[in-house]
């Protein structure tokens, strides 16, 4: 099978170029073989608009994989399933239920839109509350065990609108491909937690070694332990490609640089790794 890979960041915080547009939120198109396959949908439609200066064609997506239920995840999605009729979507159930965050500022609703909601509801969906396989190589881990005492899902999530019930986040899943180099896994936020991912990627591979780790990783508000147990863990599995994005956070971004050098890459919307 002609594994070649190549991933493309749609939607960043942030922009290659002037012709790319920004916004808190993450998307990737993801080439493997002859398959297509966009992995989240940032919160707007900045990724249709984005891919159209890309010259990537999104009608080609053979699934969607939606890597959990918030706004910055999935507030694409009803565009783009306008666009690929024929794209499977890959989902956990908990995707689609109510989401908020509490801050100083108040409470916010942050769960998938009303319309991607709709959207989904009229296509044909494999929910994935386990691993499921996409295609040949390509595997999402469905909901990831979390078994460490260093990580939590990063934030003050709830499923209800008074903030009485605390959210897991149980949707929070990742992408793991299998290139030329060895293993990639695709996150969105790592809400589960990095290491508690790749602990569970590797025990579903039978795998002790990840070539490349490429996403957001939800470390803003992390403690020192946290970001050099990560460190640990990253050095464990010997990766050698670490993409940090969107919610990782500056602090864990210079320490990833500070400890990995060159193995530590940065990206905006528009840029792309080929493996």
């Amino acid at each position: 099978m002609n594994n070649h890979l190549s991933i493309t960041t749609l939607v960043e915080d942030t922009a290659l170029s002037d012709g790319l547009l920004a916004e808190h939120g993450l998307s990737f198109w993801i080439e493997y073989g002859d398959k297509r396959i966009l992995f989240d949908t940032g919160q707007s439609d900045i990724l249709v608009r984005n891919a159209k200066t890309l010259d990537i064609n999104l009608a080609e997506a053979n699934a969607i994989v939606i890597s959990h239920g918030h706004y910055d995840h999935t507030g694409g999605l009803s565009a783009i399933l306008d666009i690929a009729p024929k794209a499977t979507v890959y989902l956990h159930p908990a995707a689609i239920e109510p989401k908020f965050s509490r801050k100083t500022s108040g409470v916010n609703s942050i769960g998938m839109p009303y319309l991607a909601k709709k959207a989904v509801q009229r296509r044909h969906v494999i929910w994935t509350a386990t691993p499921a396989q996409i295609f040949p190589g390509v595997s999402v881990t469905g909901q990831v065990s979390r078994v460490n005492n260093f990580e939590d899902v990063g934030g003050a999530f709830f499923v209800d609108e008074n903030c009485k019930k605390p959210d897991e986040l149980l949707d929070d899943q990742t992408l793991f491909i299998e290139s030329a180099r060895g293993l990639v896994a695709v996150l969105g936020c790592a809400h589960s937690g990095v290491v508690n991912t790749l602990d569970y990627i590797s025990n579903l591979t039978s795998r002790n070694k990840i070539y490349a780790v490429i996403g957001g990783m939800h470390l803003l508000k992390a403690s020192r332990k946290r970001i050099a147990n990560t460190i640990k863990a990253f050095k464990k599995y010997e990766i050698q490609k670490i993409v940090p994005l969107h919610c990782t956070g500056r602090k864990a971004m210079e320490d990833f640089k500070n400890a990995f050098s060159d193995k530590c890459v940065f990206l905006s919307a528009g840029g792309q790794i080929i493996f």
